[in-house]
């Protein structure tokens, strides 16, 4: 361990904490990580090596590392250099302001599903205060059923994945948010869920369900590929099959009020062609990511 410490330019006798984290940088370049990415990986490993918030950070950064901080830094290097995803490093993620805990059993939170969050606030404003029934499919991590439920907070939901391993996750995020009570856990294929709800009714079912599709799940990111479930991500030959099954369910009897869902980039001119096949369910919006991608539909039961 110490020859690895020497190695990488971070020594605890004289070595300073910008000294160390500029070395981690330029590791992370070097390992094909985008420069932007690779500083804010340094900082924030730094930051829990030394258990430091961000405020103490930027009043402290300019000191000298403490004894024992290369010990515990970097192997966390080391792990992110291999590309392994900072979230899965910390065994944490922060999605609506919130910290989840996350593992290589659950799709990590991105902050382009905060849209989802977002548009059911905007779109059932008035329901903030009242009862109602919300199914989140495809929990994962459980952060969109945690944040409504939060957000909701006389709202019933439920959460359904197909996954025992992420709902127990989700399980335990929930707990740590003060939530669970409000939440069911479902464990089972969502097609299998929704054909055997019979006559319960939602009034929001929102989903982010894998999209990517399955010939090119090679060329995702090494973060992505090699440290995340397939399960979450294979969306079938078009990355489409989840969203056309979720569709088609949804537009039975009885029909959601809303429908809320992620897409994949380019999916959304698709979407207008898989709501064309079945009937009883209309498009209102589309909201862009910060990328100009449009990332979530808005989707309304007719007649509701």
């Amino acid at each position: 361990m110490l020859d690895a410490v020497r190695a990488a330019g971070m020594t605890d006798a004289n070595g300073a904490l910008l000294d160390a984290v500029a070395a981690a940088r330029d590791r992370f370049v070097d390992a094909g990580i985008t420069v932007d990415e690779a500083v804010a990986d340094a900082e924030r490993l730094a930051r829990h090596a030394l258990r430091w918030d961000r405020a103490t950070w930027l009043a402290r950064r300019r000191e000298a590392a403490p004894a024992g901080f290369a010990a515990r830094y970097v192997p966390l290097v080391a792990r992110r250099a291999q590309r392994e995803p900072v979230s899965l490093i910390l065994g944490e993620r922060e999605f609506w302001g919130l910290r989840f805990a996350v593992g290589p059993e659950v799709l990590t939170p991105r902050p382009e599903t905060e849209l989802i969050v977002e548009t059911a606030m905007g779109t059932c404003a008035d329901w903030r205060d009242a009862p109602m029934a919300i199914a989140d499919v495809g929990t994962g991590s459980g952060c969109l059923a945690v944040v409504l439920a939060r957000e909701f907070p006389r709202a019933v939901v439920t959460a359904v994945d197909r996954s025992a391993e992420a709902l127990e996750l989700a399980r335990r995020n929930a707990e740590a948010h003060a939530v669970a009570e409000r939440i069911t856990w479902v464990c089972a294929r969502f097609e299998e869920w929704m054909a055997a709800s019979g006559n319960v009714r939602f009034d929001l079912v929102v989903a982010n369900l894998p999209y990517v599709p399955t010939g090119e799940l090679q060329s995702l990111p090494r973060e992505v590929r090699d440290h995340e479930p397939r399960l979450a991500l294979d969306g079938g030959f078009d990355g489409l099959g989840p969203l056309r099954a979720l569709l088609r369910l949804a537009a039975q009897p009885p029909r959601p009020t809303w429908l809320i869902v992620e897409l994949g980039a380019g999916q959304a001119v698709r979407l207008g062609t898989l709501l064309d096949d079945v009937n009883g369910l209309a498009l209102l919006d589309l909201r862009a990511d910060l990328q100009g991608i449009p990332r979530v539909a808005l989707i309304r039961a007719a007649g509701a």
